[in-house]
């Protein structure tokens, strides 16, 4: 069912102003579209997964942040697109306790992979069928995408959305995440 926008609002940033559109899930999680122009096919978009550590509180664990002040930056530069934010995939996916469960562990030396595992998850539990609906609303068959992980190329594909350009998100390192970074690269493929 491709959903409606519940609400609508302009929301002025600090990377310039978009139409904020939230969605609806039949879960009843409310995903946030960050609309810049009017979306065509071809245009930029960001799938952004939510990250309270990173996103709110600027967690130097992970690069989620600057990737959505990049995403959010690119988008605006482009003049049309889309940032959409998942709700329900924190943690790729198990939630914010067990997020800080799994933070927990990696700090006694697992990898984020093997301490979702150890939790009893899938290395990454996300879905993107929200994604693909809050796409279908706006009639986009093909976007380019701001991602370095290909999971989210496959994932928009199998749904019939055309990727017809991939755009890395590159940002800089630190010593907290650079064990992350490593394991996204040589365990999940990321670019």
């Amino acid at each position: 069912m491709i959903p409606t926008p519940s609400a609508t609002a302009r929301l002025p940033t600090k990377f310039g102003d978009f139409r904020l559109e939230i969605f609806t899930d039949k879960k009843g999680d409310e995903h946030l579209a960050l609309v810049k122009g009017t979306p065509k096919n071809g245009c930029l978009v960001r799938l952004h997964s939510e990250c309270a550590t990173g996103d709110i509180f600027g967690s130097l664990r992970c690069d989620c942040r600057d990737q959505l002040e990049l995403a959010s930056q690119k988008i605006n530069e482009a003049g049309e697109g889309m940032l959409i934010y998942l709700r329900g995939h924190e943690g790729r996916g198990i939630g914010l306790v067990n997020k800080i469960k799994a933070y927990a562990l990696q700090d006694q030396g697992m990898d984020t992979v093997e301490a979702n595992v150890h939790l009893g998850f899938a290395p990454d539990e996300r879905d993107y069928a929200a994604a693909v609906n809050i796409l279908r609303h706006y009639g986009l068959t093909s976007v380019r995408l701001l991602t370095n992980n290909k999971v989210k190329i496959d994932a928009l594909e199998k749904a019939g959305i055309q990727v017809t350009g991939n755009v890395a998100l590159w940002a800089a390192t630190n010593p907290h995440n650079e064990g992350y970074i490593g394991t996204k690269r040589e365990k999940m493929g990321h670019i």
